[in-house]
Order: structure tokens, then sequence, then C-alpha cells
């Protein structure tokens, strides 16, 4: 595993309220779900960046009212041909 070191001034942990620990679990969180809502990576590379179950990360997902499961118009009509 690779280990990526950040220096944040002292006062960002008291700002948010959080211990160092807290934020970067946090921060994990936030960046794997805004990476899904741009859709650069997968559900399962999300919760494993997150450092969480995939069950955990939809519900993150969820909480921050992004669309769990992204369909393109393509792949919507080709369903719709498959039901008719």
């Amino acid at each position: 595993m690779t280990t990526v070191t950040i220096q944040f001034p002292e006062s960002v942990f008291s700002a948010l309220r959080r211990a160092p620990a807290e934020f970067i679990e946090e921060m994990r969180i936030e960046a794997a779900t805004q990476w899904y809502a741009q859709q650069r990576i997968s559900q399962e590379k999300g919760a494993e960046i997150a450092g969480i179950s995939r069950a955990e990360f939809i519900n993150e997902l969820a909480c921050r009212h992004i669309p769990v499961v992204r369909v393109n118009f393509k792949e919507l009509m080709e369903e719709v041909r498959r039901d008719d």
C-alpha cells in the first residue's frame, strides 16, 4: 500500500471539529464519492478508496444524493428494445 502525506494547519481540525483520524476517514469517503459522481471510478474502486464495504459506499452515495445506478441513453434504449 502506498502512503501519501498531506500537511494541514492544526486549525483545520478544530474548525471541522474532527480529530485527524476522523478527518482522514471523511476525506477518503468524500473523494471517492465525488470521483464516482464524476464517473471516474466504479463503486467497487470507490469503496476500496474510501476504506469501506461496497454496501457502505452505496449508502454514502445515497446520503449525498448521488445516483447509485448510472445508465446512459444507449443502454436505456437497448433495455427498452429487449422488453418489446
